[in-house]
């Protein structure tokens, strides 16, 4: 997408790519979701709000493994994140 010259004038953010996956996942397009927020990392690597977000999609396509990898790399990058402390402790029992 960035590097189609049709796009260059689009400045996608972070927050907007977010908010795309959650408008998919709300409308039950998991897998496209998935996408969204799976393309957000790649862009923002760095972000631990993307692989929350991320973390969410794989829980709601039922990718449970998917899941923990993608709350532990937010955990990794923001050990406060309590989303995604809540997320693994939830999907790890305890």
């Amino acid at each position: 997408f960035k590097a189609d010259p049709r796009h260059k004038f689009i400045g996608e953010t972070e927050s907007q790519l977010n908010d795309f996956g959650y408008f998919l996942l709300n409308r039950k397009r998991i897998e496209d979701a998935v996408a969204v927020f799976r393309l957000n990392t790649e862009y923002y690597p760095n972000s631990a709000n993307a692989f929350d977000s991320l973390g969410e999609a794989y829980l709601a396509a039922e990718k449970k493994e998917e899941a923990v990898r993608a709350y532990e790399k937010a955990i990794s990058l923001d050990p406060n994140l309590q989303s995604s402390l809540d997320a693994l402790k939830k999907l790890k029992g305890e």
